[in-house]
């Protein structure tokens, strides 16, 4: 029936008919002869009848063919493509010599319609022959065709998707970076003036960068270069100022967050006295035994939170204790001459690689020097050679300066490594002294416990016996005169002991 629903009584609230109500048969009475026949749900008491749904394969995936069985066997094409293709459009039919068929539909939902008409009895005009009536049995058919196609549907989807994707990472992919210029030495003059714009200071870095690693550093480009290098380097500076700005905003936001832990310790403080008067008794007698409950957790709770806060603001208090300590330890001048030999080596390294850095810069300004005189004899005696000379003589002013720098660093590294050297001897002699006195400690030990040990052994051999002769003559005399109970004479005693051993 088109359009039927089998649940239709159930989803629409009316109670189904109870075949079991007096005055009432098990079968309902015959419809009408124009309404078709529909089995609804019969509920008992005790049990309920329902039809099965029809039994069918699970559904290949895009399935578009059904498997039609219990045709009659006079059945045909035509009278075959009348019934389904009610069901939609049908792009093939293949029909056995049995009495079953496959049928391709145009559509993947049009099988569904075509499932539907399973268990549908079929009878060819009104004849009531055997072989034009049956049973129809309609399925899912495993087709190759219907297959492949949705395969390919699915490889297209795919595509589509690794296309909408890569769209998506090219839109959200970020610009790419530009292209890095070839040397020159006008190029070269442009990046020295970016290099000295703090705007533009990284994208500068990054060019010097690739010459420098391409190999464009020859001879005749080193002064150029190594100018773009000291340019380089004066930024530092800058960077340690900023780090140093960062530095203190840091600083103001530990003071910050330790002033707002302060408020919350002391907020806490406060609950927690407002539970601890809650459980006196004056107050505690009153509330019930769930209230005592639930202010006894509260209770606890704050305490917790407040005994964490207390510990985290103390380790706040004690690292600022720490750096505090660590600066007076610093200021102090009697720990300043305690300075170890690896502090000693490290700022006398650190004074060297200034001595050299200063001397590169001095170098540079000769390099600069001798450009400008060559520049000098070149050109006229005009405005721009004025300005030469008195850009020269700002020159050799400064590397004069330079030069009494370089010299008071030199005598502050001897000063250094001279101080090095006395703290080593100091050292040595130290070590020396303490080998001594470690083995006058040990000889002291040494001479006083043998003195012990003789005294103690003179205390215990002074009643024992002199040597192991004399406790052997001992034995056998004591055993002789115990085999004689009545006594012997010396002489006698004498003559037993010289058999034993001539020598008595």
């Amino acid at each position: 029936v088109p359009g039927f629903d089998p649940s239709l009584s159930m989803m629409t609230g009316i109670t189904p008919i109870n075949p079991m109500i007096p005055g009432m048969g098990l079968v309902p009475p015959p419809p009408p002869t124009d309404v078709p026949v529909v089995k609804e749900i019969i509920h008992c008491k005790s049990c309920t009848l329902y039809l099965p749904p029809p039994s069918t394969r699970e559904r290949p995936p895009g399935c578009k063919t059904v498997f039609v069985g219990g045709l009659p066997e006079n059945a045909t094409e035509e009278i075959i493509q009348e019934v389904f293709e009610q069901c939609g459009d049908i792009t093939a039919i293949r029909k056995s010599k049995k009495n079953f068929c496959h049928i391709r539909f145009a559509e993947e939902f049009m099988v569904d319609k075509a499932i539907y008409l399973s268990g549908y009895r079929m009878r060819l005009g009104s004849s009531t022959d055997k072989k034009d009536s049956g049973r129809l049995h309609v399925d899912f058919a495993q087709a190759r065709d219907d297959f492949y196609e949705w395969e390919c549907k699915q490889r297209m989807l795919a595509r589509e998707e690794r296309h909408r994707r890569k769209m998506e990472e090219d839109r959200l992919r970020p610009p790419s970076p530009p292209a890095i210029m070839h040397y020159s030495e006008h190029e070269a003059a442009l990046l020295a003036e970016k290099l000295k714009d703090d705007s533009k200071f990284s994208e500068a870095i990054t060019v010097l960068l690739t010459w420098i690693e391409r190999g464009e550093v020859n001879r005749r480009s080193a002064n150029q270069f190594y100018s773009m290098v000291q340019s380089a380097n004066s930024h530092v500076r800058r960077l340690m100022n900023e780090k140093a700005a960062h530095e203190q905003e840091m600083e103001q936001a530990k003071e910050s967050f330790k002033n707002a832990l302060t408020g919350i310790l002391t907020q806490f403080e406060q609950i927690v006295a407002v539970f601890n008067a809650s459980t006196r008794q004056k107050a505690w007698d009153h509330f019930s035994k769930a209230q005592r409950k639930n202010i006894d957790i509260w209770r606890k709770h704050s305490e917790e939170l407040r005994n964490a806060h207390s510990e985290q603001l103390m380790g706040i208090r004690r690292e600022e204790e720490m750096e505090m300590s660590d600066d007076d330890s610093g200021d102090n001048p009697s720990k300043k001459l305690r300075v170890d030999d690896s502090a000693l080596a490290a700022q006398a390294y650190a004074l060297k690689e200034e001595n050299d850095s200063l001397r590169w810069q001095l170098d540079a300004y000769r390099n600069e020097v001798e450009l400008l005189k060559q520049e000098k004899g070149q050109l006229f005696r005009t405005e721009e050679s004025l300005t030469k000379d008195q850009q020269l003589q700002f020159l050799q002013q400064t590397m004069q300066g330079m030069q009494q720098q370089l010299l008071s660093i030199q005598e502050e590294l001897n000063n250094k490594k001279s101080e090095l050297e006395q703290a080593k001897e100091e050292q040595t002699h130290t070590q020396a002294m303490l080998k001594v006195l470690q083995e006058q400690e040990i000889n002291v030990l040494t001479v006083a416990l043998v003195n012990q040990d003789r005294e103690k052994n003179s205390e215990k051999r002074s009643p024992s016996l002199k040597s192991e002769k004399e406790a052997l003559l001992i034995g056998i005399i004591s055993t002789f005169l115990h085999v004689h109970p009545f006594g012997a004479n010396i002489e006698y005693l004498w003559s037993y002991m010289q058999q034993l051993d001539s020598r008595v």
